[in-house]
């Protein structure tokens, strides 16, 4: 690499590590993991169509441990993604711009995901519909 003068920008050693980092990042890997995770939504609606013992294979593959961790995380990804999306919208109207206001609103997309996730996993388990 040549010489220029200029400086180099910093790596992620260098940053103090912020929830506004976080939300950012999150917010990308949870779009990953939304895209990936929708093959899952396809072959379930693939195997319903197919018949009762193709879905009954899916419903033994998600009702798994290994299963059932994974549509878990499948869901704390849609809550996180749908609740910051509606943060960047709010800001998209010029709200929300304040250090502490940003701060403040990556938090509440965190924790809301979190719980909106429990809810839903709550209703699920307790009513038997897993």
């Amino acid at each position: 690499m040549a010489n220029t003068g200029r400086p180099l920008s910093p790596h992620l050693q260098v940053y103090k590590w912020q929830v506004q980092m976080l939300s950012s990042i999150l917010h990308r890997a949870t779009g990953i993991v939304l895209a990936v995770g929708s093959l899952i939504i396809v072959w379930g609606l693939a195997a319903l169509a197919a018949g009762e013992q193709a879905f009954g294979t899916f419903t033994a593959c998600a009702a798994s441990p290994f299963g059932m961790v994974v549509m878990v995380g499948w869901t704390l990804a849609f809550f996180y993604h749908l609740a910051n999306g509606i943060r960047h919208l709010l800001q998209d109207t010029g709200t929300g711009y304040a250090v502490a206001s940003f701060v403040r609103s990556s938090w509440i997309s965190i924790i809301a995901s979190i719980v909106l996730t429990v809810l839903v996993w709550g209703y699920v388990l307790a009513g038997g519909h897993a």
